[in-house]
Protein backbone atom coordinates (compact mmCIF):
# COMPACT_ATOMS: atom_id res chain seq x y z
CA UNK A 1 0.00 0.00 0.00
CA UNK A 2 1.09 3.61 -0.37
CA UNK A 3 0.11 6.35 2.23
CA UNK A 4 0.06 9.93 0.26
CA UNK A 5 0.26 12.46 3.03
CA UNK A 6 -0.28 16.26 2.52
CA UNK A 7 1.58 18.35 4.49
CA UNK A 8 1.83 22.44 4.45
CA UNK A 9 3.76 25.39 4.94
CA UNK A 10 3.26 24.87 8.71
CA UNK A 11 4.49 21.25 8.88
CA UNK A 12 4.05 18.79 11.45
CA UNK A 13 2.12 21.26 13.80
CA UNK A 14 -0.71 21.30 11.06
CA UNK A 15 -1.20 18.08 10.58
CA UNK A 16 -4.58 15.90 11.58
CA UNK A 17 -3.84 13.17 14.18
CA UNK A 18 -4.32 10.63 11.43
CA UNK A 19 -1.90 12.47 8.80
CA UNK A 20 0.78 12.32 11.97
CA UNK A 21 0.45 9.09 12.85
CA UNK A 22 1.18 7.49 9.65
CA UNK A 23 4.16 9.57 9.71
CA UNK A 24 4.94 8.29 12.80
CA UNK A 25 4.64 4.65 12.11
CA UNK A 26 6.35 4.90 8.68
CA UNK A 27 9.29 3.07 7.64
CA UNK A 28 10.80 4.56 4.37
CA UNK A 29 8.91 8.10 3.09
CA UNK A 30 9.40 9.32 0.09
CA UNK A 31 9.42 13.18 -0.65
CA UNK A 32 11.10 16.67 -2.32
CA UNK A 33 13.72 17.77 0.04
CA UNK A 34 11.35 20.93 0.68
CA UNK A 35 9.05 18.57 2.12
CA UNK A 36 11.28 16.29 3.86
CA UNK A 37 12.79 18.94 5.92
CA UNK A 38 9.25 19.91 7.51
CA UNK A 39 9.34 16.69 8.85
CA UNK A 40 10.21 16.70 13.05
CA UNK A 41 12.55 14.02 15.14
CA UNK A 42 9.01 12.17 16.08
CA UNK A 43 9.54 10.89 12.70
CA UNK A 44 12.41 7.94 12.95
CA UNK A 45 11.60 6.75 8.73
CA UNK A 46 14.43 6.55 6.67
CA UNK A 47 13.67 9.59 3.82
CA UNK A 48 14.31 9.55 0.62
CA UNK A 49 14.66 12.59 -1.91
CA UNK A 50 12.92 12.02 -5.06
CA UNK A 51 15.24 11.87 -7.67
CA UNK A 52 15.29 13.71 -11.09
CA UNK A 53 13.09 12.15 -13.43
CA UNK A 54 10.86 11.16 -11.00
CA UNK A 55 8.65 9.36 -12.60
CA UNK A 56 11.24 6.50 -12.56
CA UNK A 57 11.09 6.39 -9.17
CA UNK A 58 7.20 6.55 -8.68
CA UNK A 59 6.96 3.08 -11.12
CA UNK A 60 9.50 1.15 -8.85
CA UNK A 61 8.01 2.49 -5.69
CA UNK A 62 6.63 -0.57 -4.74
CA UNK A 63 9.67 -2.89 -5.79
CA UNK A 64 11.09 -5.62 -2.97
CA UNK A 65 8.89 -3.40 -0.24
CA UNK A 66 6.67 -6.15 2.09
CA UNK A 67 5.29 -3.12 4.40
CA UNK A 68 3.73 -0.06 3.17
CA UNK A 69 5.43 2.89 1.36
CA UNK A 70 4.59 6.68 2.71
CA UNK A 71 5.17 9.78 0.52
CA UNK A 72 5.08 13.37 2.01
CA UNK A 73 3.44 15.82 -0.31
CA UNK A 74 2.20 20.19 -0.25
CA UNK A 75 -1.15 20.53 0.62
CA UNK A 76 -3.82 18.72 -1.25
CA UNK A 77 -1.44 15.66 -2.91
CA UNK A 78 -4.51 15.53 -5.48
CA UNK A 79 -4.63 18.35 -6.87
CA UNK A 80 -2.26 18.94 -9.50
CA UNK A 81 -0.09 16.88 -7.16
CA UNK A 82 2.14 13.29 -7.06
CA UNK A 83 -1.25 11.58 -5.92
CA UNK A 84 -2.81 11.73 -9.03
CA UNK A 85 0.50 10.11 -10.67
CA UNK A 86 0.22 7.07 -8.10
CA UNK A 87 -3.21 6.16 -8.57
CA UNK A 88 -2.92 6.15 -12.60
CA UNK A 89 0.18 3.82 -12.31
CA UNK A 90 -0.92 1.71 -9.08
CA UNK A 91 -5.17 1.63 -9.12
CA UNK A 92 -7.02 3.57 -6.42
CA UNK A 93 -7.19 0.78 -4.19
CA UNK A 94 -3.33 0.48 -3.80
CA UNK A 95 -3.00 4.32 -2.87
CA UNK A 96 -4.79 5.86 0.40
CA UNK A 97 -4.40 9.87 0.36
CA UNK A 98 -4.40 12.10 3.70
CA UNK A 99 -4.82 15.20 2.24
CA UNK A 100 -4.13 18.93 3.76
CA UNK A 101 -5.49 22.28 2.96
CA UNK A 102 -4.87 22.82 -0.64
CA UNK A 103 -2.91 26.08 -1.63
CA UNK A 104 -5.99 27.13 -3.71
CA UNK A 105 -8.53 26.68 -0.83
CA UNK A 106 -5.90 29.02 0.98
CA UNK A 107 -5.60 31.41 -1.48
CA UNK A 108 -9.56 31.82 -2.17
CA UNK A 109 -9.31 32.45 1.63
CA UNK A 110 -6.64 35.09 1.72
CA UNK A 111 -8.45 36.97 -1.32
CA UNK A 112 -11.94 36.43 -0.16
CA UNK A 113 -12.73 34.09 -3.48
CA UNK A 114 -15.42 31.59 -3.62
CA UNK A 115 -13.45 28.88 -4.89
CA UNK A 116 -16.00 27.13 -7.23
CA UNK A 117 -16.10 30.59 -9.16
CA UNK A 118 -12.67 30.67 -9.30
CA UNK A 119 -10.12 28.99 -12.06
CA UNK A 120 -7.06 26.90 -10.97
CA UNK A 121 -4.52 26.87 -13.34
CA UNK A 122 -0.92 24.82 -12.76
CA UNK A 123 2.17 26.44 -14.48
CA UNK A 124 4.75 23.51 -13.09
CA UNK A 125 4.61 21.95 -16.04
CA UNK A 126 3.11 24.66 -18.30
CA UNK A 127 4.45 27.74 -19.79
CA UNK A 128 3.60 31.40 -18.49
CA UNK A 129 1.01 31.94 -21.70
CA UNK A 130 -1.09 29.27 -21.02
CA UNK A 131 -2.11 31.31 -17.83
CA UNK A 132 -3.45 33.95 -19.94
CA UNK A 133 -7.28 34.78 -19.61
CA UNK A 134 -9.74 37.96 -21.01
CA UNK A 135 -11.50 37.82 -17.85
CA UNK A 136 -12.33 36.05 -14.50
CA UNK A 137 -10.43 35.03 -11.62
CA UNK A 138 -8.15 32.15 -11.11
CA UNK A 139 -5.22 31.01 -8.66
CA UNK A 140 -2.81 29.87 -10.53
CA UNK A 141 0.09 27.16 -9.24
CA UNK A 142 3.33 28.80 -10.03
CA UNK A 143 6.09 26.28 -11.25
CA UNK A 144 9.10 28.59 -9.21
CA UNK A 145 10.12 32.11 -8.01
CA UNK A 146 10.22 33.40 -11.58
CA UNK A 147 6.58 32.82 -12.07
CA UNK A 148 4.60 36.00 -10.89
CA UNK A 149 6.93 38.15 -13.35
CA UNK A 150 7.00 35.34 -16.18
CA UNK A 151 2.56 35.90 -16.24
CA UNK A 152 2.64 39.89 -15.41
CA UNK A 153 4.91 40.11 -18.27
CA UNK A 154 2.42 37.97 -20.66
CA UNK A 155 -0.61 39.92 -19.10
CA UNK A 156 0.85 43.06 -19.85
CA UNK A 157 1.88 42.37 -23.46
CA UNK A 158 -1.42 40.77 -24.41
CA UNK A 159 -3.58 43.97 -23.31
CA UNK A 160 -4.21 42.98 -19.88
CA UNK A 161 -1.83 44.97 -17.89
CA UNK A 162 -4.95 45.90 -15.85
CA UNK A 163 -5.33 42.80 -14.28
CA UNK A 164 -4.59 42.58 -10.39
CA UNK A 165 -2.81 39.75 -9.34
CA UNK A 166 -2.27 38.96 -5.71
CA UNK A 167 1.15 36.66 -4.89
CA UNK A 168 1.11 34.58 -1.69
CA UNK A 169 4.16 32.94 -0.61
CA UNK A 170 4.67 30.40 2.06
CA UNK A 171 0.90 30.34 2.55
CA UNK A 172 -0.06 28.58 5.79
CA UNK A 173 3.50 29.23 7.01
CA UNK A 174 5.37 31.29 9.74
CA UNK A 175 6.56 33.01 6.62
CA UNK A 176 3.27 33.63 4.90
CA UNK A 177 3.75 36.92 2.72
CA UNK A 178 1.13 38.71 0.27
CA UNK A 179 1.96 41.56 -2.67
CA UNK A 180 -0.45 43.12 -4.66
CA UNK A 181 -0.21 45.45 -7.85
CA UNK A 182 -1.40 45.16 -10.93
CA UNK A 183 0.09 43.25 -14.20
CA UNK A 184 1.91 46.54 -15.36
CA UNK A 185 3.25 47.40 -12.04
CA UNK A 186 4.70 43.78 -11.37
CA UNK A 187 6.07 43.66 -14.50
CA UNK A 188 7.66 47.14 -14.48
CA UNK A 189 9.26 46.85 -10.97
CA UNK A 190 9.23 43.08 -10.17
CA UNK A 191 10.26 42.42 -6.30
CA UNK A 192 13.78 40.11 -6.73
CA UNK A 193 12.70 38.31 -3.70
CA UNK A 194 9.79 36.05 -4.13
CA UNK A 195 9.97 32.48 -2.51
CA UNK A 196 9.78 29.87 -4.78
CA UNK A 197 6.68 28.54 -3.12
CA UNK A 198 4.34 30.73 -4.27
CA UNK A 199 0.63 30.92 -6.07
CA UNK A 200 -0.81 33.75 -7.94
CA UNK A 201 -4.07 35.23 -7.58
CA UNK A 202 -5.27 36.95 -10.74
CA UNK A 203 -8.30 38.99 -11.91
CA UNK A 204 -7.75 39.54 -15.43
CA UNK A 205 -8.93 42.71 -16.99
CA UNK A 206 -10.62 44.22 -19.12
CA UNK A 207 -13.22 41.27 -18.91
CA UNK A 208 -13.59 40.34 -22.42
CA UNK A 209 -15.09 36.78 -21.65
CA UNK A 210 -17.16 35.30 -24.44
CA UNK A 211 -17.93 31.23 -24.46
CA UNK A 212 -19.23 31.41 -27.85
CA UNK A 213 -17.15 31.50 -31.24
CA UNK A 214 -15.29 34.34 -31.65
CA UNK A 215 -15.75 37.28 -34.00
CA UNK A 216 -12.94 37.22 -36.97
CA UNK A 217 -11.57 40.76 -35.84
CA UNK A 218 -10.51 38.93 -32.39
CA UNK A 219 -7.72 37.19 -34.19
CA UNK A 220 -4.51 38.77 -35.84
CA UNK A 221 -4.86 37.33 -39.38
CA UNK A 222 -3.85 38.31 -43.20
CA UNK A 223 -7.14 37.35 -44.53
CA UNK A 224 -6.43 33.77 -44.22
CA UNK A 225 -8.59 33.12 -41.27
CA UNK A 226 -11.56 30.27 -41.48
CA UNK A 227 -14.61 33.37 -40.84
CA UNK A 228 -16.71 32.69 -37.83
CA UNK A 229 -19.79 31.40 -39.14
CA UNK A 230 -17.83 28.56 -40.75
CA UNK A 231 -15.86 28.10 -37.37
CA UNK A 232 -18.98 27.63 -35.91
CA UNK A 233 -20.23 24.74 -37.90
CA UNK A 234 -16.35 23.21 -38.17
CA UNK A 235 -16.24 23.22 -34.35
CA UNK A 236 -19.89 21.14 -34.56
CA UNK A 237 -18.43 19.13 -36.67
CA UNK A 238 -14.89 18.44 -34.52
CA UNK A 239 -17.20 17.61 -31.49
CA UNK A 240 -14.36 18.45 -29.13
CA UNK A 241 -14.23 16.49 -25.77
CA UNK A 242 -12.31 17.44 -22.34
CA UNK A 243 -8.41 16.69 -22.54
CA UNK A 244 -8.29 15.79 -26.65
CA UNK A 245 -5.75 16.99 -29.18
CA UNK A 246 -6.51 18.58 -32.45
CA UNK A 247 -4.21 18.62 -35.25
CA UNK A 248 -5.09 21.64 -37.68
CA UNK A 249 -3.54 21.41 -40.90
CA UNK A 250 -3.08 24.25 -42.79
CA UNK A 251 -4.05 26.65 -39.85
CA UNK A 252 -3.84 29.89 -41.60
CA UNK A 253 -4.08 32.20 -38.65
CA UNK A 254 -4.91 29.26 -35.98
CA UNK A 255 -8.58 30.14 -35.38
CA UNK A 256 -9.72 26.77 -35.50
CA UNK A 257 -7.18 25.33 -32.95
CA UNK A 258 -7.98 28.14 -30.43
CA UNK A 259 -11.43 28.04 -30.75
CA UNK A 260 -10.64 23.69 -30.08
CA UNK A 261 -8.46 25.12 -26.94
CA UNK A 262 -11.44 27.38 -25.70
CA UNK A 263 -14.12 24.65 -26.26
CA UNK A 264 -13.31 22.28 -22.98
CA UNK A 265 -10.68 21.64 -20.46
CA UNK A 266 -7.71 20.37 -21.44
CA UNK A 267 -8.22 20.63 -25.06
CA UNK A 268 -4.95 21.26 -27.01
CA UNK A 269 -3.78 21.84 -30.49
CA UNK A 270 -0.93 21.21 -33.11
CA UNK A 271 -0.93 23.74 -35.78
CA UNK A 272 0.70 23.24 -39.16
CA UNK A 273 1.37 25.95 -41.45
CA UNK A 274 4.25 26.32 -44.13
CA UNK A 275 4.02 30.33 -43.97
CA UNK A 276 6.54 31.29 -41.75
CA UNK A 277 4.90 34.94 -40.87
CA UNK A 278 1.40 32.69 -40.63
CA UNK A 279 3.44 30.58 -38.09
CA UNK A 280 4.55 33.50 -35.92
CA UNK A 281 0.78 34.74 -35.97
CA UNK A 282 -0.70 31.49 -34.66
CA UNK A 283 1.83 31.52 -31.96
CA UNK A 284 0.67 35.40 -31.11
CA UNK A 285 -3.03 34.57 -31.62
CA UNK A 286 -2.48 31.32 -28.70
CA UNK A 287 -0.35 33.59 -26.65
CA UNK A 288 -3.22 36.39 -26.71
CA UNK A 289 -5.73 33.25 -25.54
CA UNK A 290 -3.70 31.68 -23.55
CA UNK A 291 -3.97 28.44 -25.80
CA UNK A 292 -2.23 25.16 -25.79
CA UNK A 293 -1.15 25.22 -29.28
CA UNK A 294 1.71 23.96 -30.60
CA UNK A 295 3.06 25.47 -34.02
CA UNK A 296 4.88 23.19 -36.77
CA UNK A 297 5.89 23.56 -39.99
CA UNK A 298 3.49 22.29 -43.07
CA UNK A 299 1.81 18.90 -43.35
CA UNK A 300 2.61 15.67 -43.85
CA UNK A 301 6.18 16.61 -43.62
CA UNK A 302 5.93 17.78 -40.27
CA UNK A 303 3.77 15.15 -39.00
CA UNK A 304 6.51 12.84 -37.68
CA UNK A 305 6.74 12.30 -34.18
CA UNK A 306 3.70 14.20 -33.49
CA UNK A 307 1.88 13.10 -30.86
CA UNK A 308 -1.71 11.24 -32.30
CA UNK A 309 -4.69 13.32 -32.48
CA UNK A 310 -8.07 12.64 -31.68
CA UNK A 311 -9.57 14.66 -34.58
CA UNK A 312 -8.04 15.93 -37.44
CA UNK A 313 -9.21 19.08 -39.56
CA UNK A 314 -8.29 20.49 -43.06
CA UNK A 315 -8.80 24.09 -43.80
CA UNK A 316 -6.14 23.95 -46.43
CA UNK A 317 -4.34 21.53 -48.74
CA UNK A 318 -7.04 19.48 -49.45
CA UNK A 319 -5.64 19.10 -53.00
CA UNK A 320 -2.13 18.37 -52.00
CA UNK A 321 -1.18 15.04 -53.31
CA UNK A 322 -0.80 12.71 -50.53
CA UNK A 323 -2.27 15.19 -48.01
CA UNK A 324 -5.64 13.29 -46.97
CA UNK A 325 -4.26 9.79 -46.72
CA UNK A 326 -1.62 11.19 -44.11
CA UNK A 327 -4.18 12.54 -42.38
CA UNK A 328 -6.36 9.98 -42.55
CA UNK A 329 -3.70 7.11 -41.78
CA UNK A 330 -3.11 9.08 -38.47
CA UNK A 331 -6.51 8.74 -36.87
CA UNK A 332 -7.11 6.19 -34.71
CA UNK A 333 -10.61 3.96 -34.85
CA UNK A 334 -12.95 6.63 -33.66
CA UNK A 335 -11.23 9.83 -34.46
CA UNK A 336 -12.89 12.90 -36.48
CA UNK A 337 -11.97 14.22 -39.69
CA UNK A 338 -13.27 17.45 -40.94
CA UNK A 339 -12.21 19.21 -44.01
CA UNK A 340 -13.62 22.19 -45.82
CA UNK A 341 -13.37 23.23 -49.35
CA UNK A 342 -13.75 26.34 -51.46
CA UNK A 343 -12.94 25.64 -54.82
CA UNK A 344 -14.42 23.10 -57.35
CA UNK A 345 -11.08 21.00 -57.15
CA UNK A 346 -11.14 20.80 -53.29
CA UNK A 347 -14.48 19.80 -53.52
CA UNK A 348 -13.86 17.21 -56.40
CA UNK A 349 -11.34 15.56 -54.05
CA UNK A 350 -13.66 15.02 -50.83
CA UNK A 351 -16.33 14.07 -53.25
CA UNK A 352 -14.34 11.23 -54.33
CA UNK A 353 -13.45 10.46 -50.22
CA UNK A 354 -16.34 10.66 -49.48
CA UNK A 355 -17.68 8.18 -51.96
CA UNK A 356 -14.65 5.75 -50.47
CA UNK A 357 -15.37 6.10 -47.26
CA UNK A 358 -18.85 7.84 -46.53
CA UNK A 359 -19.41 10.06 -43.59
CA UNK A 360 -21.21 13.11 -44.14
CA UNK A 361 -21.00 15.93 -47.00
CA UNK A 362 -22.64 19.02 -46.16
CA UNK A 363 -22.37 22.64 -48.34
CA UNK A 364 -22.80 25.50 -46.23
CA UNK A 365 -24.21 28.89 -47.50
CA UNK A 366 -24.47 32.42 -46.36
CA UNK A 367 -24.96 36.00 -46.91
CA UNK A 368 -24.98 39.03 -44.61
CA UNK A 369 -26.28 42.45 -45.34
CA UNK A 370 -24.03 45.55 -46.28
CA UNK A 371 -24.80 49.12 -47.27
CA UNK A 372 -26.22 48.96 -51.13
CA UNK A 373 -26.73 52.77 -51.80
CA UNK A 374 -29.35 54.27 -49.43
CA UNK A 375 -30.75 50.63 -48.73
CA UNK A 376 -29.39 46.84 -47.71
CA UNK A 377 -28.44 44.35 -49.92
CA UNK A 378 -27.42 41.03 -49.47
CA UNK A 379 -23.31 39.79 -50.12
CA UNK A 380 -23.17 35.98 -50.48
CA UNK A 381 -20.32 34.55 -48.98
CA UNK A 382 -18.21 31.95 -51.29
CA UNK A 383 -20.01 28.63 -50.63
CA UNK A 384 -18.28 26.09 -48.16
CA UNK A 385 -18.65 21.99 -48.74
CA UNK A 386 -17.43 20.19 -45.78
CA UNK A 387 -17.06 16.04 -45.16
CA UNK A 388 -16.74 15.43 -42.01
CA UNK A 389 -15.58 11.05 -41.39
CA UNK A 390 -15.11 9.24 -38.03
CA UNK A 391 -12.59 6.31 -38.89
CA UNK A 392 -13.93 2.74 -38.08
Amino acid sequence: MIVVVGIGADGMSGLAQASRAELVRATVIYGSRRQLDLLDDSVTAARREWPTPMLPALRSLLDGTAGDVHVVASGDPLLHGVGNSLIRLYGAAQVVVLPHVSSVTLACSRVGWAVQDTEIISLVTNEPHTAVRRGGQAIVMSRDASSPVALARMLTDTGRGDSEITVLEQLGGPAERRRSATAREWSARPPGDVDALNVIAVRYLPDERRFSVMPDEAFANDGQITKQPVRAFTLAALAPRAGELLWDVGAGSGSIAIEWCRSGPGCRAIAFERDEARRKRITENSVAFGAHVEVRAGAPDAFDDAPPPAAIFIGGGVTQPGLLDACFDRLASGGRLVANAVTVESEAVIAQWYARHGGELRRFDHQRGEPLGGFTGWRPAMPVTQWSVTRP
